[in-house]
């Protein structure tokens, strides 16, 4: 069972090499990894080119936002299993896509798997800030607010090839509203894995400003308009973000 692991840069010379790392050193080996560069200028990308590995491909071109980079890499993925990894990000320990992969052996009908994940310190990855405790799937909570983190959620590659990719409407909350397409809408199989899978850095495009943050409440407010989830729901989604803040900040063991 190939994955195929895909990597947004965009001028990330300062966390990138922690990221390539963390995808080289995982314990499954079945891994093909797509970094697509947005033409980074600061030297990301002669960081990227030390790497000597057959395993790495890389696409240095102009796009237009994470999600343009995302979706050309969905469609150069030739894996059975597609996984993101953000540029600032790191695999919480080197077994992760093992477990995705024993998720998808052992259950043939699931259609894709997430877990939980905790957002760190951009200067200290193991001094967390917010944890994300997703919980079991239910699909009703869905409509209540509730979303799988995305950093987390891989996905089989025939999901994409059917039911589409990103939405380039929407700027900073299309993961948000691709979940909804295929967990809401199509009610697609998951599983939940209950571990920590993914250390998310905070500052990220979606949380960097208080501007941003008002950006993607509007994004979010319109593709629950689009699905028919009550406007009230949006409350719901900030107050569980607000939540992740307390009861779990703290330092990571070295395990």
């Amino acid at each position: 069972m190939l994955f195929s692991i895909i990597t947004a840069s965009s001028n990330s010379k300062d966390t990138i090499r922690a990221t390539i790392e963390s995808v080289l050193g995982q314990s499954y080996g079945e891994i093909e990894y797509l970094i697509i560069d947005n033409c980074s200028t600061d030297g990301t990308l002669d960081i990227v080119k030390q790497y000597q590995d057959k395993r790495i491909r890389i696409v240095s071109e102009k796009d237009n936002g994470i999600y343009h980079a995302l979706n050309k890499g969905i469609k150069l993925a030739s894996g059975d299993i597609v996984a993101f990894l953000n540029s600032d990000d790191t695999y919480y320990n080197n077994n992760i896509i093992k477990k995705f992969a024993e998720v998808f052996t052992n259950n043939p009908g699931t259609e894709s798997c997430y877990g939980d994940l905790v957002y760190v310190s951009r200067k200290d990855n193991n001094k967390v800030i917010r944890f994300w405790k997703s919980g079991e799937f239910d699909y009703s909570l869905l409509a209540c607010g509730w979303m799988v983190p995305h950093p987390t959620f891989c996905v089989r590659k025939r999901v994409y090839d059917k039911y589409g990719v990103f939405n380039l409407e929407f700027k900073i909350a299309s993961d948000y509203e691709i979940i909804l397409r295929f967990l809401y809408k199509y009610k697609l199989s998951t599983y939940y894995i209950n571990e920590t899978l993914i250390k998310m850095s905070m500052g990220g495009n979606s949380n960097r400003s208080l501007w941003h943050i008002f950006r993607k409440s509007c994004e979010d407010y319109k593709i629950m308009r689009i699905y028919g989830i009550s406007p009230v729901s949006l409350i719901r989604k900030n107050l569980n973000k607000v939540r992740q803040f307390y009861g779990n900040s703290g330092r990571l063991s070295n395990g």
